[in-house]
């Protein structure tokens, strides 16, 4: 086991609420073809003066109040986004800017909807290494900004939302029991934004086809979804010597709830373990398993001393799995 204590946790989540019955006013969609399809029933859309990093730092500072710590108080910053404020520089630079920081290492990890659990990966080894006592991973979107707005099969599935975690190296009665991750970059093309970069730099052409927008093979990403997370959480079970019964609280990425069942269905965790925010955020990519597990502790639903499996699937693509005892 890896020791390590998640000691807070927060959200923040905009006050814009988007209902499928308001998608409808704007795409040929409906409330019950939606539902049918993603389990989604609303999403949160940030205002006009909100970007990630505003995002991520009112997550982090929710985080804060619940430790009663000063975000001072941090050894580093580690931001899960998909959606930058700008190529450079990073999210959590312009969140220390936010909140007034400086002098702390401060930086993003950009792996899409796997992007958290790769920065707690990378925490994780910080606290291993000593190279740091306490860390703040978030996981932060506004994917509000890149999704088309005329494409009923992308714009009615994501949210904007930022969740964070703090976390300290502990005393050795929980932490991370086993954990995975890998990519496949054979398959980057599959789910993008294909403009906006040095790869195909912005031309009035590329705004014009719409290339600085969300692009997804559909059924693709389904079946390599569902593929990569279940093996991903049978792996981290197998690792830690546990069985999908042991599981308290399952916290998969939460892209659309057929893509989650199918998941649990493969791990052999019991349905009432599953914790989910999908109804009322959509996919809010990176932000989905903090703001989760934010919820689920809030509610009393995940305890110290349980046993979390996490696991989540994104752009590149990338995967990563992990069971923890908090």
């Amino acid at each position: 086991m890896k020791p390590l204590k998640i000691i807070s946790t927060g959200a923040y989540v905009p006050e814009r609420v988007v209902t499928n019955d308001d998608l409808s006013e704007i795409v040929d969609t409906s409330d019950a073809w939606i539902r049918e399809r993603t389990g989604i029933r609303e999403r949160r859309i940030a205002s006009d003066d909100e970007c990630t990093s505003i995002l991520a730092a009112r997550a982090l500072e929710d985080a804060c109040r619940h430790a009663e710590l000063d975000p001072q108080d941090l050894d580093a910053i580690i931001v899960g986004t998909s959606t930058p404020d700008a190529i450079f520089p990073s999210t959590a630079c312009w969140l220390q800017r936010e909140l007034g920081l400086s002098g702390i290492p401060a930086f993003d990890v950009m792996a899409g909807c796997s992007g958290f659990l790769y920065a707690l990966e990378v925490a994780s080894g910080l606290l291993a290494g000593q190279t740091a006592r306490r860390v703040g991973v978030v996981g932060a979107e506004c994917m509000s900004r890149v999704v088309d707005w005329t494409d009923r099969r992308t714009c009615v599935l994501f949210g904007d939302a930022a969740g964070a975690a703090i976390i300290e190296a502990g005393d050795g009665s929980s932490g991370v029991l086993s954990s995975n991750w890998g990519s496949d970059g054979t398959l980057a093309d599959i789910l993008c934004v294909p403009a906006g970069g040095t790869r195909e730099p912005a031309t009035e052409q590329t705004v014009a086809n719409r290339r600085h927008f969300v692009h997804m093979e559909g059924s693709r990403v389904f079946i390599h979804a569902v593929k990569a997370m279940s093996r991903s959480v049978r792996k981290a079970l197998d690792d830690a010597g546990l069985s999908g019964e042991a599981v308290d609280v399952f916290i998969p990425h939460q892209a659309n709830i057929r893509i989650m069942e199918a998941t649990r269905e493969r791990t052999g965790i019991p349905a009432d373990r599953v914790y989910s925010v999908l109804e009322r955020y959509g996919n809010i990519s990176a932000a989905s398993v903090p703001v989760a597990i934010h919820e689920a502790r809030q509610a009393g639903v995940l305890r110290d001393g349980a046993i979390l499996a996490l696991t989540a699937f994104g752009t590149g693509l990338t995967w990563a799995g992990a069971v923890l005892r908090v």
